[in-house]
């Protein structure tokens, strides 16, 4: 490039000036291109330019001395340094005054030990120096190397955020990746493909990646790094908002496939997280929703995680359907039927759209989700409680229905069986014909339902929508497998799940509780047993197993006092506060 193209007008050159003092350097950094633009004549010029003021590099410098130049302008600076000194000579010369009241008081505060100790320690901050202290650059820096950096970074308790490889095919140690906000991350001097040279001095081309990040975790203070540059630095990106639910639980200190356990990020089952980066097919960087500490950590992506559980998870089971039960699955007694020996039921109970062996195919990993709150005049989320039978769901529901007859409601389920002279069609059930039971069934209007002794029975995804409609809180308890089917953005579901105490604890506190069976079977009742407790537990846990990634609220209904307030309190908060739910339900 002619050196004629850095010469400009004068005025150009006093307004720039102006800039510079009124906004900073990097203000003028900005403000240069345009400025020069009318003064360059030819294309690759401008280009030159372009690329010389927009390089990254020169920009994390100029902000860097921004940063120190408005440390040197507001770092506060001690008066003296002689505090109490200056105290001592002052008691000294007023013993010599003749005494009154003030000079007495005066004498007895600055006598006080705590005055004295707090003196000296204004002196000794006053006195020290808090600048950190650089070495001085390496002396055998190769004045032809132009390609290689030196880089300096001070170390404090946090990790530097960055891991390394060694190259398969050259041998070279290089940069793997970048943990978005930490330390190597916000320098801006450190990049991905970055080959290390050498680390406080200390050449590393021969040495193992386990070798390097001894020799940092040892070093304190600042760590000088020689690199030479990728051939093409990361583009500058903006924080993504993207924010997931973990359906698991994870520990990188268990996970041998990690490429760097201090960089995972440990996290639970129901943690939000924020996704910074998924620039990695395999391991993604993320931090906790709401941290107010910017530095990611590693966590499997959802492909390899859930490569991962597939290849671990067994050949599935229907682990609801006891064989070795007396009594099987049934019908519940939200359809007002109890669950009778399989001798007396015509077929298996609770068919639905998609089966059991199909849910258990899903591999839960990760779901994306947003912030959701309820809007005033907006239809109410579906509440569902999930649980084994006689856990003790209907009590709940009636206390609840009880409660506030006017804000909870529950669907009426629609029959095939003839009505009785008692009964009134809409009120113990919607009664059709079989037929239409059948043709509604094709047309998947049912979320569950059944045959018994030759009738079917069922829960229509109309009547969901009937008590919704009403502005009122539907209150519905299903089979597990069927909440996928109404996790929907119309229904919105908070799902419950009831889960029982220990077997001990069942004993304890239901051994005068019967097994009620509904109004089709005369009322008839009997005492729990011990079998019926061990397989209460038995498919709470297997129901924990399978769902409980869908599971938002679990209460232990050791207490049923307990648990309805416990259920109360989190139903008001629903309704009230802030809480995430998938992204597709707000997309709709």
């Amino acid at each position: 490039m002619d050196k004629d193209y850095f010469w400009y007008p004068a005025q150009i050159l006093v307004h720039l000036m102006d800039i510079m003092y009124e906004g900073g350097l990097y203000e003028l950094l900005a403000a240069l291109p345009s400025q020069l633009q009318p003064h360059v004549s030819r294309a690759e010029d401008n280009s030159f330019l372009q690329d010389m003021f927009g390089e990254r590099s020169l920009h994390s410098l100029v902000k860097i001395h921004e940063r120190l130049q408005h440390y040197e302008e507001s770092r506060p600076v001690a008066v003296l340094d002689n505090a109490a000194d200056l105290v001592h000579e002052l008691s000294e010369e007023l013993e010599g005054k003749p005494a009154n009241g003030e000079i007495k008081e005066l004498l007895k505060l600055l006598a006080k030990p705590h005055v004295k100790s707090l003196l000296k320690v204004h002196d000794t901050v006053a006195l020290k120096s808090y600048d950190p202290e650089l070495p001085p650059l390496p002396d055998d820096i190769d004045d032809d190397e132009d390609s290689v950096k030196i880089i300096r970074l001070v170390k404090n308790k946090e990790p530097l955020g960055a891991t390394i490889m060694r190259d398969e095919h050259t041998g070279a140690i290089i940069i793997a990746r970048i943990m978005r906000g930490g330390a190597a991350d916000r320098s801006g001097l450190i990049h991905v493909g970055d080959e290390l040279k050498e680390v406080n001095g200390i050449p590393v081309d021969d040495k193992k990646p386990e070798e390097i990040i001894r020799i940092l975790a040892q070093s304190q203070g600042a760590i000088t790094f020689k690199v030479v540059p990728a051939m093409k630095e990361e583009p500058p990106t903006k924080e993504p908002k993207v924010f997931v639910k973990a359906l698991f639980d994870y520990d990188p200190k268990e996970d041998k496939a990690i490429p760097c356990k201090e960089a995972g990020l440990a996290f639970k089952k129901g943690s939000i997280l924020q996704i910074m980066s998924q620039d990695d097919a395999t391991w993604w960087q993320a931090k906790f929703e709401g941290d107010a500490n910017p530095r990611a950590g590693l966590i499997p992506s959802k492909q390899f995680q859930e490569r991962r559980f597939a290849l671990r998870r067994p050949v599935a089971t229907l682990p609801f359907q006891r064989t070795s039960s007396r009594r099987s699955s049934g019908f519940r007694r939200s359809f007002r039927l109890s669950r009778r020996d399989k001798k007396k039921t015509n077929k298996s109970m609770y068919e639905c759209k998609k089966s059991e062996m199909y849910d258990m195919a899903d591999v839960p990993t990760y779901e994306e989700v947003t912030p959701y709150r309820r809007q005033s005049g907006a239809k109410h989320r579906l509440v569902v409680l999930v649980g084994p039978t006689g856990v003790g769901l209907n009590e709940l529901k009636r206390k609840l229905l009880i409660s506030d007859p006017q804000h909870f409601s529950v669907t009426i389920p629609h029959t095939s069986r003839a009505k009785r002279n008692q009964e009134s069609d809409g009120v113990e059930y919607h009664f059709i014909s079989k037929s239409l039971f059948e043709t509604d069934i094709h047309n998947n209007k049912f979320i569950e339902h059944g045959e018994y002794k030759g009738n079917y029975y069922g829960t229509s995804l109309d009547s969901i929508r009937s008590v919704l409609s009403k502005n009122k809180v539907c209150l519905l308890d299903v089979q597990p497998h069927t909440i996928k089917h109404l996790r929907t953005a119309e229904f919105k579901p908070f799902v419950v799940f009831v889960k029982p105490p220990t077997v001990e604890r069942l004993q304890e506190t239901r051994k005068n509780g019967r097994v009620i069976s509904g109004k089709d079977d005369k009322g008839s009742a009997k005492p729990f047993t011990e079998e019926d407790f061990q397989e209460m537990v038995s498919t709470a846990q297997s129901m924990e197993i399978q769902n409980g990634h869908l599971f938002e609220k679990v209460i232990v209904n050791d207490d049923l006092s307990a648990a309805f307030g416990e259920l109360r309190s989190a139903l008001k908060k629903v309704e009230m506060e802030t809480h995430w739910v998938p992204v597709s339900w707000t997309h709709s």
